[in-house]
């Protein structure tokens, strides 16, 4: 039997006390196995061992991957492979997306000097955290980043934007790595109930926008992807909580059942 990824990491491993797991990586849609391989060779240099793939291109496993993974086979092989952003990201309660700035949507951007940090808050608080990257071709989707919590954008050549997948994997690696001082406060406080899941968000978001629907609410219907994101966005910037989401999940019932349109 080959090793296992705690035979791999040794004694980091062991000196980890904290029993929540560091920030799942997540590749949406990526293309090449090369870059996948070379992406878990970066993590586990670091000390991250969880790997998400949404629908890679070229399906999975893909042994172009193997190869350029060398040492870090066993991050490679507990991959975990979802058909989309949202079930990728159903059971973590915060997460980021790393990419460009996107001036179109209304979500917050931090910087690589406070992304770590905050990584290494939520995971001491006890919460399940992930990062997003996007397909080496187009990057992420309006609709995969708003499932995140916030943008991570790093400090590139405005001349010369050609960050290759694994490399932007390497640099948040190191990012969450070199974080040791300096965490931020945390989000949430102990007088407050537990941060929702992304789950819990997307049902949430499910079961608004179908009622708006059939309420004519999306028209015209061409704007209806803007109309979209310009609903989710708020709702995820505000880090709603499991109880904020149930009483606004009875709120949406409530409404439907005064019209007549609530779901059986």
């Amino acid at each position: 039997m080959g090793k296992t990824v705690k035979d791999q990491l040794g004694h980091v491993v062991e000196q980890k006390s904290l029993k929540t797991p560091p920030p799942a990586v997540i590749l949406v849609n990526p293309q090449l196995g090369q870059n996948i391989g070379g992406s878990v060779r970066a993590m586990l240099n670091f000390g991250l061992t969880e790997l998400r793939l949404v629908a890679p291109r070229d399906g999975w496993p893909n042994p172009d991957a193997d190869s350029m993974a060398a040492g870090a086979l066993p991050v490679l092989e507990n991959a975990k492979v979802y058909e989309t952003t949202a079930e990728a990201v159903a059971d973590l309660s915060f997460v980021m997306a790393a990419t460009a700035r996107r001036r179109e949507l209304e979500v917050p951007v931090i910087g690589t000097n406070y992304a770590g940090a905050q990584f290494k808050q939520w995971q001491a608080d006890g919460y399940k955290t992930g990062v997003l990257f996007g397909p080496e071709k187009s990057g992420l989707r309006n609709e995969d980043v708003l499932l995140a919590d916030s943008i991570l954008t790093y400090p590139i050549n405005p001349a010369f934007q050609s960050l290759n997948l694994a490399q932007a994997v390497g640099v948040f690696s190191y990012i969450w790595a070199s974080a040791e001082g300096g965490t931020p406060p945390p989000v949430f406080s102990e007088s407050i109930s537990t941060p929702a899941k992304r789950e819990d968000l997307v049902r949430m978001f499910e079961h608004f926008e179908d009622e708006l629907d059939k309420a004519g609410y999306f028209y015209p219907p061409e704007k209806k992807s803007l109309m979209l994101q310009n609903i989710r966005a708020p709702f995820v910037r505000a880090k709603m909580t499991e109880q904020e989401v149930r009483t606004m999940r009875g709120m949406i019932k409530a409404l439907a059942i005064g019209r007549g349109t609530a779901r059986k």
